[in-house]
């Protein structure tokens, strides 16, 4: 046996039942009544958790639902703008990526005299959107110079 507080589990169970025979009838049906409805409280209290957990999953699963749906608009309308935004013929104000997929495109149309022109196409000659800290505006001549007059062989 098990001692609580010096006494062991059997006079414990001695001792509840003096007591509950000694209490009032009253005091006993009070007992009773506080215990059913605790008990009631205990299924209502578990049984709106269940409905707030089954709610709960239906929202996340709605949640999802719309953000799926966000998201394949966004891709939608991502590919939408890259597609015109690679038909770009000179791409130099958002960059030359553009201008680099029509330099890509066009390898395969090489003509003799055009080299110059379409390494053209990659470079930005215009010296105020130059970002770099390097002095480039020889670079820059001597490509301008080449597209305008190409070497002959």
């Amino acid at each position: 046996f098990k001692e609580s507080n010096g006494l062991t589990d059997s006079y414990a169970a001695i001792s509840q039942v003096d007591r509950l025979q000694s209490e009032p009838e009253s005091i006993r049906k009070w007992r009773e009544e506080q215990k059913e409805r605790l008990e009631q409280l205990d299924a209502n209290s578990r049984k709106q958790e269940a409905e707030w957990k089954e709610k709960a999953i239906k929202e996340l699963e709605e949640w999802y639902a719309r953000q799926d749906e966000k998201l394949q608009k966004t891709k939608a309308s991502n590919r939408v703008a890259d597609e015109a935004f690679y038909k770009q013929p000179f791409a130099d104000v958002i960059g030359y990526v553009a201008a680099e997929e029509a330099f890509v495109n066009d390898a395969e149309e090489i003509f003799p005299g055009t080299e110059w022109e379409r390494v053209a196409q990659l470079c930005d000659f215009n010296p105020k959107s130059s970002k770099q800290a390097k002095d480039v505006s020889r670079m820059r001549s001597v490509l301008i110079s080449l597209k305008q007059a190409p070497l002959v062989r």
